[in-house]
């Protein structure tokens, strides 16, 4: 289920606003939400819009629209499709509620009362079978959403620690290797069964032209 949301804006991660949480799931998620903090900072231009980062047995998935990041701290098993949707909710409140407002304000949380909108949002997507059927209803999940294995996936280790991007071209460059490998694979096996197909003959005579030289000494 959907444990925590923050809201801040991407060109210098200022919190705009985030979910009361309490003191057992502040606890829990402590390290997480350092985490989403260093996601922020590291986050550019270039960043993908959609994206999942995997961390223990949680997942961080966030959405980047019109300078705003929203993130949400759900458990590993929470399909990724509402957590999406609920993000996608968000962000179409928020955008009416405080789009203008976003590049002028200068202090940390000026949003706080969209936790009222939050906390709603988050009670309907408790239940994944209710959550899956408001989607349903309200026609909640476009296009681009439903294909849920087009939002890249991150592992959190390799993103904080070795260095691994959110970058689009980074994602496209790691697809494409993959792709690559892929068909290289595929080439070799082909070539490998060409080969055969080829020498197999030959080598059936040479084996039938040793068993009758062998045969000749017997």
């Amino acid at each position: 289920m959907v444990r925590s949301t923050m809201i801040v804006r991407a060109t210098d991660a200022l919190p705009l606003a985030a979910s009361v949480d309490d003191e057992d799931i502040e606890q829990k998620l402590q390290e997480h939400k350092q985490q989403a903090k260093l996601v922020f900072r590291r986050m550019t231009p270039n960043s993908e819009p959609r994206c999942s980062i995997e961390s223990g047995p949680y997942t961080l998935h966030y959405l980047i629209s019109d300078n705003v990041v929203y993130l949400t701290i759900a458990e590993k098993s929470y399909p990724r499709k509402l957590a999406f949707s609920y993000l996608d909710e968000l962000a179409k409140e928020f955008s009416v509620s405080y789009g203008p407002k976003v590049d002028t304000v200068r202090k940390p949380y000026a949003f706080v009362g969209f936790d009222t909108f939050m906390s709603k949002t988050t009670r309907l997507y408790q239940d994944t079978r209710a959550a899956s059927a408001s989607s349903s209803n309200l026609d909640k999940l476009n296009d681009e959403l439903q294909d849920v294995t087009r939002i890249m996936t991150k592992n959190m280790e390799e993103l904080l620690w070795r260095g691994d991007s959110l970058d689009r071209m980074s994602h496209l460059s790691t697809s494409l290797r993959s792709e690559s490998e892929k068909y290289r694979k595929a080439a070799r096996n082909i070539n490998i069964q060409a080969m055969i197909r080829q020498y197999a003959p030959l080598g059936a005579v040479a084996l039938l032209f040793i068993i009758f030289i062998w045969w000749r000494f017997l």
